[in-house]
């Protein structure tokens, strides 16, 4: 008799049963070892910072840019209380974000051109200077012209959220799965510092004294600096080129840049105007300190969106979802022009603003990328810097537009500049899209 032919190794074995007789029924148990389920690996946020010396600068720039939200606020509550002037303490704060608006591209270039060690830290102590300036010429009753320029001298403030998101491009250079985690979360950072900042501010300077949140601000802002310039290692590289080559890759003559800063600069319209006619909604209904809460949940929104939005991983290149965002934007800031017009509610305004909120960060999140792929070699900074100057444009527009239609119409009439302002921003985001991800053609 032939003898039976082995099992070949490949096969599976057949599952193991015990098969034992009760009083009631045949049962059958199964003796297969069970298989356990592999072990889930770190979240993307886990991983991004597991990067060699990401937490260490991230650390740095946290610190930095928290007193980006409270250095206006600051100066408008010390200013105010001293001179007993909220136009003259407006005026002040927009002469310095005008002053930001031109100086922040050059301070950027430089970044680029000598590295962010050289430039960073000699233009943060620079700007600290001006606001320890400015609290003194406040404190002792100087003209007020020298508020003005001291305030001016503040402008060369380096833009730390750039610089940082110009340190994870350069540590995850080819993974653009990593790359959009970090932008999210970056944007995450940015909507944290401002929804933090102005509380942090308001609680020193009415806890303490008038020029208290100054005084903590620049002490945050020198500290961080310090801290994220040290970090060497991850830096990126310095990489100089002739003066003519510079001037023909400026940023601005790359190819779908420029519609992406106008997209910024309605974006910023839409931040301005809503904080303005929030603060007159609210104060209308006679709850004035409310409107502080109410914007914070816009930035809780947008920030806990912002995080969401970075651990998916979205469908289709960016230049796909940027359009898309843009409209998402645009019909959820309908919802507090309906809310104030139909309910006249503030608690149901905050949970308009509250989901309105949500649309921002993956709008933000999505530009930055656009603007990242877009911008030439060696001139990251200055490249995001012009989107930030854009925003800081279109923020001041959107306030004293905002403003004054609160003003001579109605605060309810008000929330409809927001919603003009992203339907402007949808039109102009189509052009943008088009052009291909990466390019550098110059105009």
């Amino acid at each position: 008799m032939p003898p039976t032919p082995a099992r070949p190794p490949s096969a599976p074995s057949p599952p193991q049963r015990l098969h034992t007789v009760t009083a009631d029924a045949l049962v059958t148990v199964d003796l297969a070892p069970r298989t356990r389920r592999p072990a889930r690996g770190p979240g993307p946020y886990r991983r991004l910072l597991a990067t060699p010396g990401a937490r260490a600068f991230t650390a740095g720039n946290l610190i930095a840019r928290l007193p980006m939200g409270m250095f206006g606020v600051s100066a408008i509550v010390m200013i105010a209380g001293s001179r007993g002037s909220y136009a003259l303490a407006g005026a002040v704060t927009a002469t310095g974000l005008a002053a930001t608006a031109l100086v922040a591209p050059w301070t950027a270039r430089l970044v680029d051109r000598y590295g962010q060690a050289r430039i960073a830290l000699p233009a943060a102590l620079l700007a600290a200077l001006g606001s320890l300036a400015l609290l003194l010429c406040v404190r002792h009753g100087a003209p007020d012209w020298t508020l003005f320029a001291a305030y001016a001298a503040t402008a060369t403030t380096p833009n730390t959220g750039g610089m940082s998101r110009a340190r994870w491009r350069h540590l995850l250079r080819g993974d653009a799965a990593a790359l959009h985690t970090a932008n999210s979360f970056e944007q995450a950072v940015d909507e944290l510092c401002f929804m933090l900042g102005p509380v942090l501010a308001a609680f020193l300077c009415g806890t303490f004294f008038p020029e208290a949140g100054t005084l903590v601000g620049v002490v945050l802002l020198v500290t961080g600096v310090v801290l994220f310039t040290a970090q060497r290692s991850t830096q990126p590289p310095v990489r100089p080129a002739p003066r003519g080559e510079r001037r023909r890759d400026s940023p601005l003559r790359a190819a779908g840049m420029r519609p992406l800063l106008a997209v910024c600069l309605t974006m910023g319209a839409v931040f301005g105007a809503t904080e303005v006619v929030t603060i007159a909604f609210a104060d209308g209904l006679g709850h004035r300190t409310a409107a502080g809460p109410i914007l914070a949940l816009q930035a809780a929104g947008s920030c806990g969106a912002g995080l969401v939005y970075g651990a998916v991983k979205p469908a289709g290149p960016a230049e796909r979802r940027y359009p898309w965002c843009v409209a998402a934007m645009a019909a959820l800031l309908t919802l507090p022009l309906l809310a104030a017009s139909l309910t006249g509610s503030l608690p149901v305004l905050a949970a308009a603003v509250l989901v309105a909120g949500m649309a921002t960060a993956p709008t933000m999140i999505t530009n930055m990328t656009l603007v990242q792929q877009r911008t030439p070699e060696g001139r990251l900074n200055e490249g995001m810097t012009l989107a930030v100057t854009g925003l800081l444009g279109g923020i001041a527009g959107g306030s004293a537009l905002g403003g004054w239609v609160a003003e001579h119409l109605s605060p309810t009439v008000g929330y409809g500049v927001p919603v003009t302002a992203a339907a402007v921003a949808l039109v102009i985001s189509v052009p943008a899209a088009r052009v291909p991800s990466g390019a550098t053609r110059r105009r």
